[in-house]
């Protein structure tokens, strides 16, 4: 009986799970939620409580798109550039989820609670901007350029830094746990009050930085890292 009500109860929930789908077009995104009853997250994502497939499938060969499940895989948008990213956000938009913003050069701009998730930023050219309360969930920002960049309060939780000049930047605050950090250079950055656990931070410079009150817990590092870091 038991066994019986546990997968009545493991189907009914599979049958409310919503499905939050990827398209390779804002556009299509926006046409196919209203074409399959689903909600438009403002940007490349589409939220249905129930996924049919063949609808889908039809919807997308009509409007030339691609799409796929967020999680399996993701649907990268068109590559945005530098001044479409600033003319949107001085209007008021604040949703890139997903975006195709690799080798963009956005230095000095000033982008404060920016929607950044999942975005593919390596190699870009963000030195000295705002990004403070920043949401860079998964964003992919290998190798790229934030030295006295404003990161403090922003989410980088599982982001791949890899690589990347953190020089002078400004991280107090910022949640950075289950980040790939390895071989970022620190030098004079504040991390004061940051949270690192679960980072990957082997090979990391951390000379003269900040590291007062940030938590390390289950961190990956090489102890001799953390030499030269003020704590």
């Amino acid at each position: 009986m038991k066994n019986i009500i546990s997968i009545g109860w493991n189907s009914w929930l599979k049958g409310h799970k919503e499905s939050i789908l990827l398209f390779d077009s804002i556009a299509a995104a926006s046409e196919i939620a209203f074409m399959v009853n689903g909600q438009w997250d403002g940007c490349n994502g589409v939220i249905i409580a129930k996924c049919d497939e063949v609808a889908v499938n039809t919807a997308t060969k009509l409007l030339e798109a691609a799409w796929c499940y967020q999680g399996a895989s993701k649907a990268v948008l068109n590559r945005v550039a530098s001044d479409e990213i600033l003319r949107r956000y001085a209007m008021g938009e604040r949703n890139f989820i997903n975006a195709n913003l690799r080798c963009a050069v956005l230095a000095t701009s000033k982008l404060s609670e920016i929607n950044l998730s999942y975005a593919k930023l390596s190699w870009a050219d963000l030195s000295q901007a705002n990004l403070s309360k920043a949401d860079l969930t998964a964003a992919d920002l290998s190798e790229a350029n934030l030295s006295a960049a404003n990161l403090s309060k922003a989410y980088l939780m599982r982001a791949n830094l890899k690589g990347t000049d953190l020089q002078l930047a400004d991280m107090r605050g910022a949640n950075l746990s289950s980040a790939n950090l390895s071989e970022v250079n620190f030098t004079n950055a504040d991390l004061t009050g940051a949270n690192l656990s679960l980072a990957d931070l082997r090979g990391a410079n951390f000379n003269f930085c900040n590291l007062s009150g940030a938590n390390l817990t289950g961190a990956k590092l090489i102890e001799s890292d953390l030499a030269f870091a003020r704590q």
